[in-house]
Formats: structure tokens, C-alpha cells, sequence
């Protein structure tokens, strides 16, 4: 069975940048051969633009940390609710790694 990674990136800008954005790191984490979990196409169906829509994405995502074995933390802004996903991961002990824009480059191709 394949390792479960969250993939913890920004939500935050045009809905098609932050797609294509995390569309590349779960591309990343296949090619790595783990099994990519990535709340971020739920954007697709719901914007964060009222408190309760907010909220049911936070929550949604939070449930899915808990199936996974592992946190890739992706991009050089750590926005609020990517803390908040950190540190929930911190109090499960799941261990979280930094992606660098390197490694996604060299394995994906690009500059």
C-alpha cells in the first residue's frame, strides 16, 4: 500500500493559479510514488468566501490529515490555515517534510 501525503499548500489567489499550482505538486507526489491527498480541488465545488465556507473547507481537510501518513508543505508563503494544518499534524506526530522548488524542477522538469 502506498504512503498517504497531504499536500499542504495555499488556497489563497485565482482559483486556475492555485489549481495548476497543486495540479504540479500532486504531480510531484506521484512521480515520488506516494499516494497525494489534496483538499484543494474542493475549490472546484466551493470558495472560501464566507466564514461557513471557510470553515467546511478547514474542517473537511482536517478530517483528511487524519488518514495520512505523512505532510508535504509546498510554496514560500505558510498562510494561516497552513499553520493551522501544521500543527494539528505536530500534535499527531506526522512527520512533515518542505518540498523545495529544486526538487519539484528537477523532477518534473522546468527551470
Amino acid at each position: 500500500m502506498k504512503k498517504k501525503v497531504y499536500i499542504c499548500a495555499s488556497m489563497d489567489g485565482d482559483l486556475e493559479t492555485v489549481l495548476e499550482r497543486v495540479k504540479a505538486y500532486v504531480n510531484y507526489a506521484l512521480k515520488c510514488g506516494v499516494a497525494p491527498v489534496a483538499p484543494h480541488f474542493y475549490l472546484q465545488t466551493m470558495r472560501p468566501d464566507t466564514k461557513a465556507n471557510a470553515e467546511a473547507l478547514r474542517s473537511a481537510a482536517r478530517s483528511l490529515l487524519w488518514y495520512c501518513d505523512e505532510m508535504w508543505i509546498f510554496g514560500d508563503i505558510v498562510t494561516e490555515g497552513m499553520k493551522a494544518e501544521i500543527n494539528f499534524c505536530r500534535n499527531l506526530n506526522v512527520k512533515m517534510r518542505k518540498i523545495k522548488p529544486h526538487e519539484i524542477n528537477k523532477l518534473l522538469g522546468g527551470k
